[in-house]
């Protein structure tokens, strides 16, 4: 791959890179729709991702190609810039954009190449950030601690994009370990590195093809219940998050919440954050059956309490729970199309593969991608 890259640079650029780097995506194993609630999520960096392949120039221009789309731009080197149009140049010039604020810069011709399914969840934008953020660092030795880098990246969705999203993200990007999930409090930012070892199991990622057009809409709904449920406990309880409750002490105080619908909400939440908790001791006791279980407990409470899987989803996890060399499956993302992960038999992949393609296909009437993976390093220079 690398060899062939260089030669991509060559062929596009007429000269040989000088910088190689790498930043993959991600997938949360476990935690989801708890990070706006207090509860820690639980994500890993996986081996697919984006490469950057880059060459100082002296022209004064910032020139964005990339093997995956063909916009491209040559943009001329300014104390600043706003979003372009769409495109997907966007993402690594917001980050270039918050770097100028403090730092010089010279001209750089920048070759980007991903393998991360553009909308299918697994973080594509904030892999070409934190790529973009680290590899300037690096370029200009400017030594900017890798949390920084993180916030730069999330200053550019946030700010520069336009797309209001937590830290995540990004932070699992960059800070992703070989064979760990990090525990991460997205309040915080303190993390803790948990071992996840798949042994004879890997990590299948499953792309449902389905866009997730309802996802924002339907993210910003389920942010508005989810207030609204915390607002009716805390007239009789003194907490700060609904993920300050376990199941016993919310299933005492239901009652004060109003509309089923909003309760229903809420018991999702507490009881995915106990099955984060649960998932980091499974894990730490190398027990993967466990684990398993507690991603099928995790996927069923998002289809029923939570309602973000649809169709395409569940289709995926019901083929698993019938695969005996299956451990667990869900959901991964905020829902409604995007991906889901399961734990297959490592030596069973290429069967597992084949027989859930012909499954969803049936079922669903188009094709769903399937990628092997394990928990990988976060962003680095090749």
């Amino acid at each position: 791959m690398e060899n062939n890259l260089n030669l991509e640079f060559e062929k596009v650029y007429g000269s040989t890179a000088e910088y190689h780097f790498f930043c993959p995506g991600r997938v949360n194993l476990i935690g989801e729709h708890i990070d706006y609630n207090g509860g820690k999520v639980l994500p890993c960096a996986i081996s697919l991702g984006t490469h950057l392949l880059v060459r100082k120039n002296n022209d004064g221009l910032f020139r964005f190609r990339s093997l995956n789309f063909s916009e491209k731009a040559d943009i001329i080197l300014a104390k600043g810039y706003t979003k372009q149009g769409k495109d997907w140049f966007n993402y690594p010039l917001g980050v270039i954009n918050f770097f100028l604020e403090n730092n010089e810069l010279q001209g750089l011709d920048l070759l980007f190449y991903g393998n991360l399914p553009t909308g299918s969840g697994l973080s594509s934008s904030a892999s070409i950030e934190v790529l973009t953020a680290f590899a300037i660092d690096q370029i200009f030795n400017l030594g900017t601690n890798k949390l920084d880098l993180v916030k730069i990246a999330k200053r550019a969705e946030n700010e520069f994009i336009g797309v209001n999203c937590g830290i995540m993200d990004q932070f699992a990007v960059a800070f992703g370990e070989k064979d760990k999930a990090l525990e991460l409090n997205c309040d915080t930012v303190e993390y803790t590195a948990v071992p996840f070892k798949l042994g004879d199991y890997l990590l299948a990622i499953i792309n449902t093809n389905k866009p997730r057009k309802l996802a924002d809409s339907k993210y910003n709904e389920r942010f508005t219940e989810c207030r609204t449920a915390l607002a009716e406990l805390q007239k009789e309880l003194k907490i700060e998050h609904l993920c300050d409750l376990n199941s016993a002490m919310l299933e005492t105080n239901l009652d004060l919440i109003k509309n089923f619908t909003v309760a229903k909400r809420a018991k999702h939440v507490v009881s995915e954050n106990e099955r984060v908790q649960e998932s980091v001791k499974a894990m730490a006791n190398n027990d993967l059956e466990t684990f398993g279980k507690l991603m099928y407990g995790s996927h069923d409470s998002l289809k029923n309490l939570y309602e973000v899987t649809g169709v395409e989803l569940d289709t995926v996890v019901d083929y698993c729970k019938k695969n005996p060399n299956v451990l667990g499956a869900r959901m991964t993302g905020a829902g409604f199309g995007g991906c889901a992960i399961a734990l297959v038999k490592a030596n069973k992949y290429d069967q597992f593969a084949e027989e859930l393609d012909k499954y969803y296909l049936e079922k669903v009437g188009y094709r769903a991608n399937i990628f092997k993976s394990g928990a990988e390093e976060g962003v680095r220079k090749v």
